[in-house]
């Protein structure tokens, strides 16, 4: 069976630990879109690590990790990873990694970082991780292939035309330094000794392990309002955040996804510009941020403090509708166990008009929160593992958000280690 796990809003909802603790059943866990430049964070019996692009159920013996065809893929940043877990005490793990992958190249990086200091105070709020530029290359049809890099003579032409074009833009636009031809050539060749015993047809892999009834979990970055098409454009991602594209970023048919779970934060926190309705701020979003989270609300990449906010019912409802959602995992509720009160978005105001339907950008910047405050239940929640043993305000608090946003939470997470769970209904 194959399941996948997303985001339902502005990423950094909880989705590895939920992968980690989904693996103990997953033969193969596959990341089928992004790059480096979003993290999960993972706390296990082995420690504590921040993965960007190595799928979080890499720490199982038994489990083959695919980095899929769908990935951004940064040679070096992955095989750092591998290198960081493994000196770790985590056993070596088993990678497989399309041969249809394409590669995050240096330049790509440079041009990500130039594009934010032309654009100063609008720029996006990049990770600076190459990612837009990464993709830009790779619908214009000018990026590269990880199989490209076993053909000789064809990579050094492609290399010397893409290079001509580069420079362009790096002379008259940026006014920065050229990019040299050969040095590009012989850091691909360090890239090809690197992945080289990995690369194989991944899709044809994932085709026969789903005849064989293999249990396979799809791992996505960030959440559905970074989604390129239906989220707070501009202020997005680059590649879709959706579970649709899971399929397409695996090379698998969409049929064969039989469970969505997506991850829903108790309160709500997001990196990076855009819209973000129930943001706070001053002294009520300190403590929430110092107290969220499995050691403050930081980005597992950049290391930003992220923005604050209570819980959004609408951005929420509208995530979930947009992942086909069957089961949300419910993520550190465990944190709002300090507070008296719980505000809880419920609607949108825009132009003197309540909506609970989620708008397009335009309105969504004009949009101002509907709150409804809930009664906080004032206790340490963390080591329950039985829904009717939870505090009964706590429950409210639980079953107010699935009545609002409609879908199933099967799944609460009450602390940050990988068994700190309560399953509320939820089938394996």
């Amino acid at each position: 069976m194959v399941k996948a796990v997303v985001g339902a809003n502005w990423g950094d909802e909880g989705k590895g630990k939920i992968t980690d603790m989904l693996g103990e059943t997953s033969d193969i866990i596959v990341r089928f879109q992004g790059g480096a430049n979003a993290g999960h964070t993972i706390i296990n019996d082995y420690g504590k690590f921040a993965l960007h692009t190595l799928p979080s159920g890499v720490f199982y013996n038994h489990t083959t990790s695919v980095i899929g065809n769908g990935v951004a893929l940064n040679i070096p940043v992955l095989f750092k990873e591998i290198e960081g877990i493994v000196s770790q005490g985590v056993p070596q793990p088993k990678i497989l990694v399309s041969d249809r992958a394409q590669m995050v190249m240096p330049y790509h990086i440079l041009f990500d970082q130039y594009e934010e200091e032309r654009l100063g105070k609008n720029s996006f709020g990049s990770t600076k991780s190459g990612i837009a530029p990464f993709y830009s290359d790779k619908y214009a049809k000018i990026g590269f292939q990880v199989s490209e890099l076993f053909d000789d003579d064809s990579l050094k032409e492609k290399i010397k035309a893409v290079c001509e074009k580069k420079n362009v833009l790096l002379e008259y636009l940026y006014h920065k330094p050229l990019l040299d031809p050969d040095e590009l050539y012989n850091t691909l060749m360090e890239y090809k000794e690197m992945v080289a015993p990995y690369v194989c047809d991944t899709s044809l892999f994932l085709h026969e392990a789903i005849k064989e009834g293999k249990n396979i979990l799809l791992e996505g970055q960030l959440g559905s309002l970074k989604d390129p098409d239906h989220g707070i454009y501009p202020m997005v991602t680059s590649s879709s955040t959706l579970a649709g594209y899971g399929a397409i970023g695996a090379g698998i048919p969409p049929y064969e996804i039989k469970k969505v779970v997506t991850v829903v934060k108790a309160y709500s926190s997001a990196v990076g510009a855009g819209a973000f309705v129930s943001e706070i701020f001053g002294d009520e979003a300190d403590e929430l941020r110092r107290r969220g989270g499995d050691g403050g609300e930081f980005g597992a990449t950049t290391g930003r403090p992220r923005r604050m906010g209570w819980f959004d019912v609408v951005a929420t409802k509208y995530g979930c509708r947009m992942q086909g959602t069957t089961d949300v995992a419910f993520t550190v509720l465990d944190v709002l166990g300090y507070l008296d009160e719980i505000p809880v978005c419920v609607g949108y105001e825009i132009d003197g008009e309540v909506t609970t339907d989620f708008p397009t950008t335009g309105k969504l910047e004009k949009a101002k929160p509907v709150l409804e405050v809930l009664p906080g239940w004032k206790s340490d929640i963390r080591g329950i593992k039985n829904y009717e043993d939870l505090p009964e305000n706590c429950r409210k608090y639980i079953e107010f958000v699935e009545e609002k946003i409609g879908y199933p939470i099967t799944l609460i997470s009450n602390g940050p280690e990988r068994h700190d769970i309560i399953r509320r209904g939820f089938e394996d």
